[in-house]
């Protein structure tokens, strides 16, 4: 079971996308997991053949526990040990010479009921039947179930209509399995990461107009966004400030040579997740916003892949259309950084000698003090502002 975060610690399996015996290539997806972030793809990474699965549907596994055994090519198949053959003439046990006989009880007088005492017949049990779909369901809804009216075993179809026995008062619904993920990772963030913020405003008028201009003449699906605009000019900046790139793990900074970027995506049915988009920094615009569409769309309908959850190496948060003129985000552990945008507004402002309306934004920055400084972040915001004055290099 792979680490998906640094708050996971368990997942339970739900598919199996791979029989025994079958053939599997380094990048297969064999599984989905459910966690608290929703259903997680996972992949091999190994060449080889699938022997045995090592957990059952419907298990829930703790972070490096095995899932499956594979094989490699050439490899051996592990055998389970043979149990022992029995003796077709086993030696007949010695009888003994004297067996000590054992006195024979003596009866024991029945002792007759007396007329106050009554034995009482077992309660029936009060708590009603549920599937564990519905169990699950009403857990996260904080539905509760004696509200719940059922011939017979409680599904998921009385949950989504429910026909309450009685009124009764409404109890307070229970922190979802996402939020207290979130709690968790950002409670350990707060309380282990020295975080550092800084601030930029930010022209965005002329990566505005390279939008426009890019999508004059482009179908609805092909259109970029200045979301993979972002992404770009933020994944540029960090071929130069590398130490805002990587990990911290084990009192160590692990740069990364490539930019993984992680894209905060809010999730319809409440909660944030951030999955990366790999390799941002050697990808053309278009494949860019073309993976952040995947990305996003996959996201919301929970389907990611492992690799996407655990291996992010920064990451960008925008609340473009919710009207926040600046955010300062908390740094995901084990990373080092995160770069926020807000909402683009117009401004008047100074151009060219002129006062005239600009698309401005706050660009903002969460860092760690044990890796980077403000000095150094502030040549990073820069970096990205240089960028984005000049969209048609990206």
């Amino acid at each position: 079971m792979p680490s998906l975060g640094a708050d996971m610690e368990a997942g339970t399996l739900v598919e199996q996308l791979v029989q025994p015996g079958e053939p599997v290539k380094r990048g297969d997806v064999i599984a989905a997991v459910e966690t608290q972030k929703g259903t997680i793809e996972i992949e091999v990474f190994q060449d080889g053949t699938l022997q045995e699965w090592l957990v059952d549907l419907g298990t829930k596994v703790d972070v490096g526990a095995p899932l499956a055994t594979i094989l490699a090519e050439g490899e051996a198949t592990t055998e389970p040990a043979p149990e022992p053959t029995p003796n077709p003439n086993p030696t007949p046990a010695p009888k003994p010479e004297h067996v000590a006989q054992e006195p024979e009880p003596k009866p024991i007088e029945p002792t007759p009921p007396q007329p106050q005492q009554q034995r009482s017949s077992p309660k029936p049990d009060s708590r009603p039947r549920i599937t564990p779909a519905a169990r699950r369901r009403a857990a996260q809804q904080g539905i509760d179930l004696s509200s719940i009216a059922s011939k017979g075993t409680i599904t998921l179809a009385d949950l989504e209509s429910p026909t309450p026995k009685a009124a009764a008062t409404p109890k307070p619904a229970p922190v979802s399995s996402m939020r207290s993920a979130i709690a968790s990772a950002m409670s350990r963030s707060n309380r282990e990461i020295p975080h550092y913020y800084l601030s930029h405003a930010v022209d965005l008028t002329a990566a505005d107009d390279f939008v426009t201009r890019f999508n004059a003449d482009r179908a609805p699906q092909d259109r970029l966004l200045l979301g993979a605009v972002y992404a770009r000019a933020l994944a540029k900046a960090l071929s130069k400030y590398t130490e805002f790139n990587g990990h911290y793990i084990d009192d160590a900074f692990h740069q990364s040579g490539a930019v993984h970027l992680g894209f905060a995506v809010n999730i319809r049915g409440g909660g944030l997740i951030a999955p990366a988009l790999f390799d941002a920094e050697a990808k053309p615009i278009e494949d860019l916003m073309t993976d952040l569409r995947d990305l996003v769309e996959r996201a919301r309908t929970g389907r990611l892949r492992a690799r996407e959850l655990s291996e992010a190496t920064i990451t960008l948060t925008s609340l473009g259309d919710r009207g926040v003129d600046q955010l300062y985000g908390v740094i995901y552990p084990p990373q080092v950084a995160i770069v926020g945008l807000g909402t683009p507004r117009l401004q008047p402002a100074v151009h060219d000698g002129e006062v005239a309306p600009r698309l401005t934004s706050s660009l903002t920055l969460s860092a760690d003090h044990r890796v980077s400084d403000g000095h150094r972040g502030a040549l990073f915001l820069k970096a990205i502002d240089k960028n984005l004055q000049r969209p048609e290099q990206l």
